[in-house]
Protein backbone atom coordinates (compact mmCIF):
# COMPACT_ATOMS: atom_id res chain seq x y z
CA UNK A 1 0.00 0.00 0.00
CA UNK A 2 2.70 2.64 0.97
CA UNK A 3 4.49 1.10 -2.34
CA UNK A 4 1.87 2.28 -4.21
CA UNK A 5 0.96 5.81 -2.61
CA UNK A 6 4.53 6.19 -3.55
CA UNK A 7 4.13 5.14 -7.21
CA UNK A 8 1.02 7.67 -7.71
CA UNK A 9 2.53 10.76 -5.96
CA UNK A 10 5.94 9.80 -8.11
CA UNK A 11 3.05 9.63 -11.25
CA UNK A 12 1.38 12.21 -10.69
CA UNK A 13 4.62 14.65 -9.89
CA UNK A 14 5.73 13.63 -13.72
CA UNK A 15 2.74 14.65 -15.11
CA UNK A 16 2.71 18.06 -13.43
CA UNK A 17 6.68 18.54 -14.67
CA UNK A 18 5.51 17.72 -18.13
CA UNK A 19 1.85 19.75 -18.20
CA UNK A 20 4.47 22.44 -17.59
CA UNK A 21 7.67 21.47 -20.37
CA UNK A 22 4.81 21.84 -22.92
CA UNK A 23 3.56 24.75 -21.92
CA UNK A 24 0.41 24.12 -19.84
CA UNK A 25 -1.80 23.27 -22.39
CA UNK A 26 -5.53 22.19 -21.10
CA UNK A 27 -6.31 19.13 -21.11
CA UNK A 28 -2.70 17.69 -21.57
CA UNK A 29 -1.19 15.33 -19.36
CA UNK A 30 -0.84 17.04 -16.06
CA UNK A 31 -3.65 19.10 -16.46
CA UNK A 32 -5.93 17.44 -14.04
CA UNK A 33 -3.15 17.26 -11.45
CA UNK A 34 -2.72 21.09 -11.63
CA UNK A 35 -6.46 21.74 -11.78
CA UNK A 36 -7.02 20.37 -8.78
CA UNK A 37 -3.77 21.35 -6.62
CA UNK A 38 -4.86 25.24 -7.68
CA UNK A 39 -8.31 24.22 -6.31
CA UNK A 40 -7.07 22.39 -3.35
CA UNK A 41 -4.82 25.77 -2.32
CA UNK A 42 -7.65 28.11 -2.96
CA UNK A 43 -10.44 26.26 -0.99
CA UNK A 44 -7.67 26.02 1.79
CA UNK A 45 -7.07 29.50 1.95
CA UNK A 46 -11.04 30.23 2.27
CA UNK A 47 -11.06 33.84 1.01
CA UNK A 48 -12.57 33.66 -1.92
CA UNK A 49 -14.08 37.06 -3.09
CA UNK A 50 -15.17 37.87 -6.51
CA UNK A 51 -14.79 41.65 -5.78
CA UNK A 52 -11.06 40.55 -4.94
CA UNK A 53 -9.62 38.25 -7.50
CA UNK A 54 -5.57 37.88 -7.92
CA UNK A 55 -4.12 38.63 -11.58
CA UNK A 56 -3.98 35.41 -13.14
CA UNK A 57 -6.21 34.17 -11.29
CA UNK A 58 -7.25 30.65 -12.84
CA UNK A 59 -5.49 31.09 -15.63
CA UNK A 60 -5.37 28.38 -18.71
CA UNK A 61 -8.12 26.54 -15.93
CA UNK A 62 -11.70 25.45 -16.92
CA UNK A 63 -14.78 26.89 -14.73
CA UNK A 64 -14.42 24.71 -12.32
CA UNK A 65 -11.60 27.15 -10.47
CA UNK A 66 -14.76 29.78 -10.03
CA UNK A 67 -17.57 27.43 -8.76
CA UNK A 68 -15.99 25.46 -6.57
CA UNK A 69 -14.53 28.27 -4.43
CA UNK A 70 -17.78 30.44 -5.32
CA UNK A 71 -20.02 27.26 -3.75
CA UNK A 72 -18.25 27.06 -0.14
CA UNK A 73 -18.16 30.69 -0.13
CA UNK A 74 -21.67 30.88 0.04
CA UNK A 75 -22.72 27.38 1.36
CA UNK A 76 -23.37 27.75 5.18
CA UNK A 77 -21.66 26.05 7.73
CA UNK A 78 -23.83 23.66 10.17
CA UNK A 79 -26.20 21.10 9.76
CA UNK A 80 -28.78 19.98 7.62
CA UNK A 81 -29.29 17.65 4.31
CA UNK A 82 -27.78 18.77 0.86
CA UNK A 83 -28.21 17.39 -2.48
CA UNK A 84 -25.33 17.52 -5.08
CA UNK A 85 -27.49 17.42 -8.60
CA UNK A 86 -24.88 15.98 -11.05
CA UNK A 87 -22.28 14.75 -8.88
CA UNK A 88 -20.26 17.86 -9.19
CA UNK A 89 -18.99 17.15 -5.52
CA UNK A 90 -17.87 13.55 -5.63
CA UNK A 91 -14.17 13.67 -5.04
CA UNK A 92 -12.53 13.32 -1.91
CA UNK A 93 -10.82 16.67 -1.30
CA UNK A 94 -14.27 18.39 -1.67
CA UNK A 95 -16.23 16.08 0.81
CA UNK A 96 -13.43 17.22 3.23
CA UNK A 97 -14.32 20.29 2.67
CA UNK A 98 -15.48 21.59 6.45
CA UNK A 99 -18.36 23.31 5.48
CA UNK A 100 -19.84 19.27 4.86
CA UNK A 101 -18.69 18.13 8.13
CA UNK A 102 -22.16 17.92 9.88
CA UNK A 103 -24.45 17.60 6.55
CA UNK A 104 -25.88 14.57 4.77
CA UNK A 105 -24.93 14.72 1.74
CA UNK A 106 -26.86 13.23 -1.10
CA UNK A 107 -25.71 12.86 -4.75
CA UNK A 108 -28.14 12.21 -7.76
CA UNK A 109 -26.83 11.65 -11.19
CA UNK A 110 -27.07 9.32 -14.27
CA UNK A 111 -24.86 6.66 -13.85
CA UNK A 112 -22.48 5.26 -11.22
CA UNK A 113 -18.93 6.45 -11.53
CA UNK A 114 -15.49 4.99 -11.27
CA UNK A 115 -15.23 6.45 -7.16
CA UNK A 116 -17.68 6.46 -4.85
CA UNK A 117 -17.82 7.67 -1.22
CA UNK A 118 -20.08 5.22 0.77
CA UNK A 119 -17.89 5.42 4.03
CA UNK A 120 -18.10 9.17 4.17
CA UNK A 121 -22.01 8.36 4.25
CA UNK A 122 -22.76 9.95 1.25
CA UNK A 123 -26.16 8.36 -0.44
CA UNK A 124 -26.56 7.91 -4.08
CA UNK A 125 -29.44 7.81 -6.46
CA UNK A 126 -29.07 7.15 -10.02
CA UNK A 127 -32.08 9.18 -12.04
CA UNK A 128 -32.70 11.05 -14.21
CA UNK A 129 -33.13 14.76 -12.63
CA UNK A 130 -36.07 16.13 -14.28
CA UNK A 131 -37.77 13.01 -12.57
CA UNK A 132 -36.61 13.00 -9.02
CA UNK A 133 -37.62 10.37 -6.40
CA UNK A 134 -36.82 12.47 -3.22
CA UNK A 135 -40.29 14.09 -1.26
CA UNK A 136 -41.25 17.52 -1.51
CA UNK A 137 -39.26 19.76 0.59
CA UNK A 138 -36.52 17.34 1.96
CA UNK A 139 -33.79 19.44 1.12
CA UNK A 140 -32.07 22.48 2.80
CA UNK A 141 -29.44 23.31 0.22
CA UNK A 142 -29.06 21.90 -3.49
CA UNK A 143 -26.02 22.55 -5.78
CA UNK A 144 -26.18 21.79 -9.39
CA UNK A 145 -22.71 22.99 -10.92
CA UNK A 146 -22.04 23.08 -14.50
CA UNK A 147 -24.96 20.58 -15.03
CA UNK A 148 -28.38 21.55 -16.48
CA UNK A 149 -26.75 23.00 -19.96
CA UNK A 150 -26.74 18.88 -20.68
CA UNK A 151 -29.75 18.11 -19.28
CA UNK A 152 -31.86 17.42 -22.80
CA UNK A 153 -28.44 17.25 -24.92
CA UNK A 154 -26.82 14.24 -25.96
CA UNK A 155 -25.43 12.34 -23.13
CA UNK A 156 -24.16 9.23 -24.05
CA UNK A 157 -21.10 10.80 -25.72
CA UNK A 158 -19.19 11.28 -21.94
CA UNK A 159 -21.72 10.05 -19.46
CA UNK A 160 -23.87 7.40 -20.17
CA UNK A 161 -24.09 4.04 -22.48
CA UNK A 162 -27.84 4.54 -22.81
CA UNK A 163 -28.80 5.48 -25.92
CA UNK A 164 -32.36 7.27 -24.49
CA UNK A 165 -29.85 9.68 -23.09
CA UNK A 166 -28.94 10.75 -26.87
CA UNK A 167 -31.22 13.38 -26.76
CA UNK A 168 -31.94 17.14 -28.89
CA UNK A 169 -34.44 18.67 -26.77
CA UNK A 170 -33.00 22.46 -25.67
CA UNK A 171 -36.14 23.22 -23.37
CA UNK A 172 -36.25 20.14 -20.69
CA UNK A 173 -33.63 21.70 -18.50
CA UNK A 174 -36.58 23.79 -17.35
CA UNK A 175 -38.22 20.45 -15.66
CA UNK A 176 -34.71 20.14 -13.62
CA UNK A 177 -34.95 23.56 -12.18
CA UNK A 178 -38.84 22.98 -11.61
CA UNK A 179 -37.76 19.75 -9.11
CA UNK A 180 -34.95 21.50 -7.68
CA UNK A 181 -37.66 24.39 -6.32
CA UNK A 182 -39.82 20.96 -5.59
CA UNK A 183 -37.58 19.16 -3.22
CA UNK A 184 -36.09 22.01 -1.17
CA UNK A 185 -37.59 23.25 1.77
CA UNK A 186 -39.29 26.60 2.05
CA UNK A 187 -36.33 29.14 2.31
CA UNK A 188 -33.89 26.58 1.12
CA UNK A 189 -31.09 27.52 -2.03
CA UNK A 190 -30.53 26.57 -4.90
CA UNK A 191 -26.75 26.96 -6.18
CA UNK A 192 -26.54 26.73 -9.80
CA UNK A 193 -24.23 27.40 -12.39
CA UNK A 194 -24.13 27.49 -15.97
CA UNK A 195 -21.73 28.39 -19.55
CA UNK A 196 -22.80 31.91 -20.40
CA UNK A 197 -22.51 33.83 -23.52
CA UNK A 198 -23.53 33.69 -27.37
CA UNK A 199 -26.57 30.63 -27.16
CA UNK A 200 -25.10 27.25 -28.80
CA UNK A 201 -25.69 24.22 -29.11
CA UNK A 202 -22.56 22.04 -29.18
CA UNK A 203 -24.32 18.89 -29.03
CA UNK A 204 -23.49 17.31 -25.55
CA UNK A 205 -24.19 20.73 -23.85
CA UNK A 206 -25.40 24.18 -24.66
CA UNK A 207 -24.51 27.53 -23.89
CA UNK A 208 -27.05 29.99 -22.23
CA UNK A 209 -27.90 33.20 -22.81
CA UNK A 210 -29.65 36.21 -20.71
CA UNK A 211 -33.40 34.84 -21.88
CA UNK A 212 -32.30 31.27 -20.80
CA UNK A 213 -31.24 32.62 -17.68
CA UNK A 214 -34.48 34.25 -17.32
CA UNK A 215 -36.54 31.13 -18.33
CA UNK A 216 -34.37 29.40 -15.79
CA UNK A 217 -35.43 32.11 -12.52
CA UNK A 218 -39.41 32.15 -13.93
CA UNK A 219 -39.06 28.50 -13.62
CA UNK A 220 -37.79 28.38 -10.29
CA UNK A 221 -39.85 31.15 -8.69
CA UNK A 222 -37.11 32.31 -6.31
CA UNK A 223 -38.09 34.46 -3.41
CA UNK A 224 -34.40 35.90 -3.31
CA UNK A 225 -32.20 35.97 -5.96
CA UNK A 226 -28.38 36.87 -6.44
CA UNK A 227 -26.74 36.34 -9.82
CA UNK A 228 -23.05 36.80 -9.99
CA UNK A 229 -20.95 36.14 -13.53
CA UNK A 230 -17.63 35.31 -14.76
CA UNK A 231 -15.65 35.30 -17.76
CA UNK A 232 -12.52 34.24 -19.04
CA UNK A 233 -10.23 37.27 -20.59
CA UNK A 234 -6.59 35.77 -21.46
CA UNK A 235 -4.49 35.73 -18.26
CA UNK A 236 -7.28 34.53 -16.17
CA UNK A 237 -10.86 34.86 -14.86
CA UNK A 238 -11.81 38.10 -13.86
CA UNK A 239 -15.89 39.01 -12.02
CA UNK A 240 -18.19 40.03 -15.08
CA UNK A 241 -21.88 40.96 -15.60
CA UNK A 242 -24.45 40.24 -18.04
CA UNK A 243 -23.35 42.69 -20.49
CA UNK A 244 -19.71 41.86 -20.70
CA UNK A 245 -20.01 38.26 -21.08
CA UNK A 246 -22.65 38.19 -23.67
CA UNK A 247 -20.79 37.23 -26.38
CA UNK A 248 -18.90 34.65 -24.74
CA UNK A 249 -17.97 30.82 -26.40
CA UNK A 250 -16.82 27.88 -24.99
CA UNK A 251 -13.71 26.02 -26.40
CA UNK A 252 -14.75 22.15 -26.43
CA UNK A 253 -11.79 19.65 -26.33
CA UNK A 254 -13.90 16.97 -27.46
CA UNK A 255 -14.85 19.23 -30.96
CA UNK A 256 -11.43 20.59 -31.27
CA UNK A 257 -7.61 20.11 -31.01
CA UNK A 258 -6.21 22.97 -31.69
CA UNK A 259 -6.26 25.79 -29.14
CA UNK A 260 -7.45 29.80 -29.21
CA UNK A 261 -4.62 32.20 -28.31
CA UNK A 262 -5.99 33.01 -24.80
CA UNK A 263 -5.86 28.53 -23.91
CA UNK A 264 -9.15 28.71 -22.55
CA UNK A 265 -9.99 25.47 -21.52
CA UNK A 266 -13.65 25.43 -21.66
CA UNK A 267 -16.10 28.02 -21.15
CA UNK A 268 -15.20 31.69 -21.58
CA UNK A 269 -17.98 32.74 -19.19
CA UNK A 270 -20.13 31.12 -16.17
CA UNK A 271 -23.31 32.32 -14.32
CA UNK A 272 -23.78 31.76 -11.27
CA UNK A 273 -27.09 32.02 -9.44
CA UNK A 274 -28.30 31.84 -5.61
CA UNK A 275 -32.28 31.27 -5.49
CA UNK A 276 -34.10 31.37 -2.59
CA UNK A 277 -37.10 29.23 -2.59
Amino acid sequence: MILKRHLKSAYLAIGLLAYHLRGRRPWSTGYSTYKRDRIVQILGEHSFDPERMPAGYGDRIDERIIEYPWFFSRLPAGPGVLLDAGSILNQEFLLEHPRLDSKRVFISTLAPEAECFWGRRVSYVFEDLRRMCYREGFFDWVVSLSTIEHIGMDNTMLYTADASKRESDRQVYLQAVAEFARVLKPGGTLYLSVPFGARKDHGWFQIFDALMLEELIEAFRPTRAKETHFRYAQGGWVLSDREQSRDATCFDIHQRRDYDPDFAAASRAVACLELVR
